[in-house]
């Protein structure tokens, strides 16, 4: 073989070798880049949510973890007040609550903001104690928002990308007080099932 056709091989070569590399490397990262959705069937119509593992990544573990065991399906949106949110995730249509894990630690203090079609987790009074409850912000409420150590908020870990109009039509329904709870739906608002896409 003559030597040009030996060099025009050996650089063949040398770009196959420094190619292939970039090119997996560049598929690995749109992998890693992919959005992480929720779709939430509800008695109402479908919710979609963008999950935000990289801002809350406890948090979004937490709430997959619960879609995937099937957890959230049966379930209701206990709480809803029409200029605030909607909260579910943890009470049976008979208002029941259920069993969950241990609390996660809270990570509102990640830059994220209770805006208006932001999903954030509901919990008691002191900071670290969300389990399996969340609620969709249908107002923006600053005020939820991680302030200090005295002053924790609540960790947003996800937005709607489709179905806010389902949003807005739960948050309208009229409410009562059942068993000493307030604002509870006249007409149940199911959550039929919670499944995870991973585009």
């Amino acid at each position: 073989m003559k030597r040009p056709a030996l060099h025009f091989l050996f650089n063949a070569l040398l770009a196959v070798m420094f190619t292939l590399p970039v090119q997996a490397l560049a598929q690995d990262e749109t992998q890693q880049e992919a959005p992480l959705r929720a779709v939430m069937a509800t008695s109402m119509g479908e919710i979609q949510l963008e999950l935000l593992p990289e801002k809350a990544p406890l948090t979004v573990e937490n709430f997959v973890s619960y879609a995937e065991e099937g957890f959230y399906d049966g379930t209701i949106f206990h709480r809803v007040i029409a200029d605030f949110m909607i909260q579910g995730g943890g009470f049976t249509p008979e208002l029941q609550k259920k069993s969950t894990r241990e609390p996660i630690q809270n990570e509102a203090n990640n830059g994220l903001s209770n805006r208006r079609g932001t999903i954030a987790m509901a919990r008691l009074p002191t900071p670290h104690s969300a389990t399996a409850q969340f609620f969709i912000n249908v107002e923006t409420n600053m005020r939820l928002d991680y302030q200090d150590r005295d002053n924790w908020g609540y960790a947003v870990f996800g937005q709607v990308v489709s179905g806010m109009d389902v949003v807005d039509r739960i948050r309208a329904v009229p409410t009562h007080t059942v068993k000493g709870r307030r604002d509870v739906p006249v007409e149940p608002v199911v959550i039929e099932s919670v499944t995870i896409v991973r585009e």
